[in-house]
């Protein structure tokens, strides 16, 4: 994990899945929770957590936005389009 606190590995952080970068922030959290971490290590894992955040809420606002023109298409549809 002391590759991923440190920051390297940030270019694989655009290709991570909505889990696998939950998963990954709720580690750093963890640890940062858990405390015995030295300070400068400490903020890598702040740092890392604040951008696996920023990931996951890029995932969550596509997906709203897939919902949204989802439902917008179905009422444009009207009642009849429904089956």
């Amino acid at each position: 994990m002391a590759d991923q606190a440190n920051g390297s590995g940030d270019s694989t952080l655009d290709t991570l899945g909505y889990e696998q970068a939950r998963d990954e922030l709720l580690e750093v959290v963890r640890q940062l929770e858990n405390g015995g971490v030295p300070l400068e290590e400490s903020l890598a894992l702040w740092e890392r957590g604040e951008r696996l955040a920023k990931v996951c809420q890029r995932w969550l606002d596509g997906a709203r936005a897939r919902l949204d023109a989802a439902l917008a298409a179905e009422e444009a549809e009207g009642p009849e389009g429904r089956a």
